[in-house]
C-alpha cells in the first residue's frame, strides 16, 4: 500500500476531516442562541471525533502483517456533555417558573479558537499536498 500517492491520500483525508470539523463548529456558532430545537430542548454543542485510518496487510516478502496509515477518518459527531448555561430572562418564552432559560453550552470564544486551529490544520494539509505535487513534477522533469 505504500506508494507515491499515500502522502497525498493522507493529506486529502486531513482536508476532509478538517472540513467536517469546521462545518461542526459553524453549526455550533449558528445555534449559540437556540433554546428550543426539534426535540423541544436547547441546542447541545457538537464535537467531531476522528481516529487514524489504518489498514492491515500481509507483506508477501516478509510474511508479516503490517499496518499502513491511510490518514484520518471521522468516527462520530458527539454531543458535548458540559452543562447548559442558565440565564435569567423572565421575558423569554422558554423561561421556567423562576425566570431562567436553559441556553446552549456553546462558548463563542472556544468555537473561534477551534475554528482557527481547524483552519491552520487545513492550510497545513494544503501546503503538504502542494509540496507533494511539486516533488512529483520535479521527478517527471528528471525523467525527460
Amino acid at each position: 500500500m505504500n506508494n507515491a500517492f499515500s502522502a497525498l491520500r493522507i493529506s486529502a483525508s486531513g482536508l476532509s476531516a478538517e472540513r467536517l470539523r469546521m462545518d461542526t463548529i459553524a453549526s455550533n456558532i449558528a445555534n449559540v442562541s437556540t433554546t428550543r430545537g426539534k426535540d423541544g430542548q436547547p441546542y447541545i454543542r457538537k464535537i467531531a471525533v476522528f481516529q487514524e485510518n489504518l489498514v492491515k496487510e500481509l507483506n508477501k516478502s516478509t510474511g508479516k502483517v503490517e499496518e499502513n496509515l491511510l490518514g484520518v477518518k471521522a468516527v462520530s459527531i458527539e454531543e458535548d456533555q458540559s452543562p447548559l448555561k442558565r440565564v435569567y430572562d423572565p421575558s423569554h418564552p422558554d423561561a421556567d417558573e423562576e425566570g431562567y432559560v436553559n441556553m446552549p453550552n456553546v462558548n463563542i470564544l472556544n468555537e473561534m479558537a477551534d475554528m482557527i486551529a481547524a483552519t491552520r490544520a487545513y492550510e497545513a494539509n494544503v501546503s503538504a499536498m502542494n509540496s507533494e505535487k511539486s516533488m512529483f513534477l520535479k521527478a517527471l522533469e528528471i525523467g525527460k
